[in-house]
């Protein structure tokens, strides 16, 4: 194999893909970066068995930009680590790659020579294989904020199985997301006229978080395509493939209220500043308390209290109040999560009792929701 290569494109590339190198991973092989060189461009491919990334760079990245020159075609896959700090320290624009039969690598740039020992490439893993009859597409943005809005509320406990991950469903038109830990759940929602089938999976919310960081932040589009055991999300020069999770999510559909005691709207960055400012007492305590309780006048008190260092109680005017007086507590954390991920200038809060679930989403949609057990209750 032997190419020459901008610099500045290669290490974009071998950044992205470096996301799937494991610190401990399962073969020696795997700590490597696959390279090949082919009559168009230049394939990088790095995967830790969970996660398989590929970048492609093409000989042109657009009509008269050069970006590679291929001068023999082949492969080699070289140490990962190694060869992402060696690429970002190396001089000039461009750089060559040269590799012989014996997985020996030289790379030079300018004045610069380093020779790299390497692996056959025909022992790298093969490459997860999808079927494209189940493809779906979606804007960066959008598939993005799904992500976003979801994956913190999934268990972070490896024991608890599949509810480390999130689940995907298809039906009909409907596309819907799902995360819980048990003390707590994600829904979001989203109607799609392309979708026609059903199907459902789940996928590890750690490689979904992965997922995002790979994203473009510019509005464009997203295919993912769905297998048994496999995902594949593509883009531009792109791909990146998971495994999906074996197991049986936990039906949630009947755990979400539709009637409620005591509903409440309010504007969500107020209630978060407050609720940042009360769970300072009870993060000192380690117990991530904060109490509301409902005054006269459409106003509620958020407060939390330690008997080492004190107490904090902030009151909040409601936009809207309806039904009967409370005083519940719960973690602070989790609905610090929440509102975190809400958009809206409005948050509407729904109460079913003082020991039952706590609505949260959007005041201005419903294809979000959010769903918290409450922590204890000290009286009504």
């Amino acid at each position: 194999m032997r190419c020459l290569i901008q610099i500045e494109a290669l290490n974009a590339a071998i950044q992205d893909v470096l996301k799937a190198i494991s610190s401990k991973p399962l073969i020696p092989i795997l700590s490597g970066i696959k390279i090949e060189a082919r009559n168009d461009g230049i394939l990088l491919t790095a995967s830790d068995s969970e996660i398989t990334i590929q970048r492609f760079i093409p000989v042109e990245q657009e009509p008269g930009k050069r970006v590679a020159t291929i001068e023999e075609k082949g492969a080699i896959i070289l140490p990962a680590k190694v060869l992402a700090e060696l690429i970002r320290k190396m001089p000039g624009k461009e750089l060559e790659i040269h590799s012989n039969e014996q997985f020996q690598a030289w790379i030079r740039a300018g004045k610069s020579e380093v020779q790299l020992l390497g692996f056959d490439p025909e022992d790298y893993p093969p490459i997860p294989q999808v079927d494209d009859r189940m493809s779906v597409t979606l804007p960066s943005e959008v598939l993005k904020s799904i992500i976003r809005q979801t994956i913190f509320a999934s268990s972070v406990v490896e024991s608890a199985g599949i509810l480390t991950g999130t689940l995907w469903q298809w039906d009909e038109q409907q596309f819907t997301c799902v995360a819980t830990d048990r003390h707590r759940l994600a829904k979001r929602t989203l109607h799609l006229d392309t979708l026609n089938s059903k199907q459902q999976l789940v996928l590890p919310s750690k490689t979904l978080s992965e997922l995002t960081k790979l994203l473009p932040d510019q509005n464009q589009l997203i295919s993912f395509i769905c297998a048994e055991h496999q995902i594949l999300f593509q883009w531009d020069n792109a791909w990146f493939y998971s495994r999906v999770l074996d197991g049986v999510y936990p039906d949630t559909s009947k755990i979400i209220p539709t009637q409620f005691k005591t509903e409440m709207v309010l504007p969500t960055a107020v209630l978060r500043d407050s609720i940042d400012r009360a769970s300072l007492m009870s993060r000192e305590e380690k117990s991530n308390v904060v109490q509301l309780t409902t005054l006269e006048n459409q106003v509620i008190e958020i407060s939390s209290s330690t008997t080492e260092i004190g107490k904090v109680t902030e009151k909040i005017e409601l936009n809207r109040f309806n039904g009967e007086s409370l005083k519940i507590s719960f973690n602070s954390k989790f609905i610090m999560d929440v509102l975190r991920v809400i958009d809206s200038e409005l948050v509407y809060i729904g109460f079913t009792g003082p020991m039952s679930p706590i609505i949260v989403k959007p005041e201005d949609e419903t294809q979000l929701i959010h769903l918290i057990l409450p922590y204890r209750t000290t009286g009504k």
